[in-house]
């Protein structure tokens, strides 16, 4: 059987879906407890409305593709209120937090191996300096804030990969 690089793709898009773990959630609730003006992800109908703000400026993100919002100091959103959230956006700056976990992982985040997702990457494309990425450190409480295009002028490598779950080979 011949797979399509089209179905590949596809395959790879359903995989990064399913990326999240467990380490990273616990990353993104311990890392509220260093950064002030951040509010987590709004779920439900907030999430909708949030989207909905967004998709009226032109900007189509995935509700996966960032973790956290950051406002200035003083500045509250209500996300009960999509005409609340048009008028707040232009404030809100969406972070996408990158836990690690791991001895090897060194000051200033050297070592620290991670991926971004298609929807992580389309949102920063969209968001320009409105987009952030925290790489935060759980073991020392380092705090890192950067864009994505300097995150990824720092890296030391880059792998894109295919994921792939092997199917029973029938008998």
């Amino acid at each position: 059987m011949t797979t399509s690089i089209t179905d590949l793709l596809e395959a790879r898009r359903s995989h990064l879906a399913r990326l999240a773990t467990s380490n990273g959630a616990s990353g993104e609730t311990s890392v509220l407890s260093v950064s002030e003006n951040w509010i987590p992800r709004p779920k439900g109908q907030q999430s909708k409305n949030l989207r909905a703000a967004l998709e009226e400026s032109g900007i189509r993100i995935k509700p996966t593709a960032f973790d956290m919002i950051s406002l200035p100091a003083g500045r509250t959103a209500n996300f009960d209120s999509v005409e609340d959230l048009r008028e707040v956006l232009p404030d809100m700056t969406f972070v996408e937090v990158k836990t690690a976990t791991q001895d090897r992982v060194k000051a200033g985040f050297a070592n620290f191996f991670f991926a971004f997702t298609e929807n992580e990457i389309s949102a920063a494309a969209q968001l320009g300096t409105r987009y952030k990425v925290a790489l935060y450190n759980s073991r020392t409480k380092e705090l890192v804030i950067a864009s994505l295009p300097d995150i990824m002028a720092r890296a030391g490598s880059t792998t894109w990969q295919v994921s792939i779950q092997l199917k029973p080979v029938s008998p």
